[in-house]
């Protein structure tokens, strides 16, 4: 089953989603191109198995919840959250629309990952970038691995 090809994912979806946000660069875009791959191969919409995950980055509707809740709880996270709100439309509940609208399921998955302290990993390490998605992402609860097959969705988004 294909998906959507890594370079134009990364090049023409994230990158530009990251730059309106202010937090792109080459760690943050190779980080979301290689995290949409490897939760849904840039491919599934919504969660195979009747799973509540949506969009390629596969958030689950508390997780997108619990984001918007920490940006609107905090002044600091204002400009953040009026970027974010900037690439949504009016018509269609915001939760919804990490399953179409790809700039906003980028910026959400993207948010996820600025709210953890530590740095974004090496931008040309998959090993690093692998384990970071695991850690901040997937958790420990999740089923992905920081494994051959993982690391390699990774790699691709690094040579994109």
């Amino acid at each position: 089953m294909g998906g959507i090809d890594p370079g134009d994912l990364k090049w023409r979806i994230v990158a530009p989603a990251l730059d309106r946000l202010g937090l792109g660069g080459p760690a943050a875009v190779n980080l979301l191109t290689g995290t949409a791959l490897v939760e849904s191969r840039a491919a599934r919409l919504v969660q195979g198995g009747g799973g509540p995950a949506l969009g390629l980055w596969q958030m689950e509707p508390a997780t997108h919840d619990a984001l918007w809740r920490m940006m609107g709880g905090d002044p600091a996270h204002a400009d953040l959250e009026t970027r974010v709100r900037r690439m949504t439309c009016s018509d269609i509940p915001r939760v919804r629309q990490m399953i179409g609208n790809l700039r906003y399921g980028c910026a959400m998955a993207r948010v996820k990952y600025r709210f953890d302290p530590e740095a974004l990993p090496d931008e040309k390490n998959p090993d690093a970038l692998c384990a970071y998605w695991k850690r901040v992402y997937n958790t420990a609860l999740g089923a992905g691995a920081v494994d051959a097959v993982h690391v390699a969705a990774f790699a691709t988004a690094i040579a994109a």
